[in-house]
């Protein structure tokens, strides 16, 4: 039905309540003018007269009555559907759907959502972690993360935090092995590599060389598509790891792994939070956001700054760097 054609109903049915039609028009936030064009414009839809008019008041036709008589049901089933839909926007409850990279996120999204729930224990989240990118729109998401800005149109991106790439090992490797003194001499150690679960293909490491940043293809001794095992795999010694700074950040300050050759760190992308219009979103989808953006904006577990790099990667260096 055209908005026209409800406005001209709800008109309608609020004169036969009122008995006037400037009464109407006020309680709807109209001038008489539209609301006797609105009626009107009935009247000449349906092909017939709905009130006596008189200077001094308005009575229902026989038509007009009946008209009235089928139409109220229908509007107040509208109204109470308006009602709900608008204390459901307003009430922090709900569903909440979430997508994020598996690879990446877990770790992260974990103590934001602990906390939402314990929070809003109304709400229910609905959360899908997959290294494919998929469509925000036709998936229904109300928020999702992402390595780098979402491509999907009319979807708005804030930067969490930066996504740092780190070259590591675990003491008990730099004992058995020593340590590589160049990206050339990686070629000798034991490497793993990490398979994207979209693709089917082996990234290379991206490090930086001068002011650029490079593909360093990696013969690899051991390759996954999870992060969390090939963390695991480098705790144990088995292999030299590029690891995020998701991963490696609290086992490189807890003195578990070494950060090698720092100097080539790469910055090459960062953590984004995306969603729709906040204009019309839910109040739980704004609350999950503001706390995303509260809790991971700039956030230290995630992020060693330059100074700490170079000071862990020295000392790691020096306690258990092979003779």
């Amino acid at each position: 039905m055209p908005i026209n054609e409800l406005r001209s109903i709800a008109t309608f049915a609020k004169t036969a309540e009122l008995g006037s039609l400037r009464r109407a028009a006020q309680a709807q936030g109209m001038t008489p003018q539209a609301a006797s064009q609105a009626l009107a414009q009935l009247e000449t839809h349906l092909g017939v007269r709905l009130f006596h008019r008189t200077t001094r008041s308005m009575s229902l036709t026989d038509e007009g009555r009946q008209f009235l008589e089928a139409a109220l049901p229908a509007l107040a089933g509208l109204q109470r559907a308006l009602e709900i839909t608008r204390r459901a926007k307003d009430d922090i409850a709900g569903p909440l759907r979430i997508v994020g990279p598996r690879s990446v996120f877990t770790p992260v999204l974990w103590p934001l959502l602990d906390e939402f729930c314990r929070r809003y224990p109304q709400v229910q989240p609905d959360v899908e972690l997959d290294d494919r990118v998929g469509n925000w729109v036709e998936d229904r998401v109300d928020v999702g993360f992402r390595v780098g800005i979402s491509a999907a149109e009319g979807v708005i991106a804030r930067r969490l935090f930066p996504l740092q790439l780190i070259i590591c090992a675990a003491p008990s490797y730099l004992e058995r092995h020593g340590a590589p003194d160049s990206l050339g001499a990686l070629a000798s150690h034991r490497c793993s590599t990490f398979r994207h679960a979209g693709t089917g293909r082996i990234l290379p490491w991206f490090v930086k060389v001068d002011e650029s940043v490079i593909e360093l293809p990696v013969v690899p001794a051991l390759c996954l598509n999870d992060e969390a095992i090939e963390t695991e795999a480098v705790l144990a010694g088995h292999v030299i790891g590029f690891l995020t700074g998701v991963a490696a950040t609290s086992h490189i300050r807890a003195g578990r792994l070494v950060p090698l050759l720092t100097q080539h760190i790469a910055d090459r992308s960062s953590v984004f939070v995306y969603y729709g219009s906040r204009a019309a979103q839910p109040t739980r989808v704004r609350a999950f956001i503001d706390l995303a953006v509260e809790r991971l904006v700039g956030n230290p577990a995630y992020v060693l700054t330059a100074e700490e790099l170079a000071a862990a990667e020295a000392d790691g260096r020096r306690r258990h760097e092979k003779p």
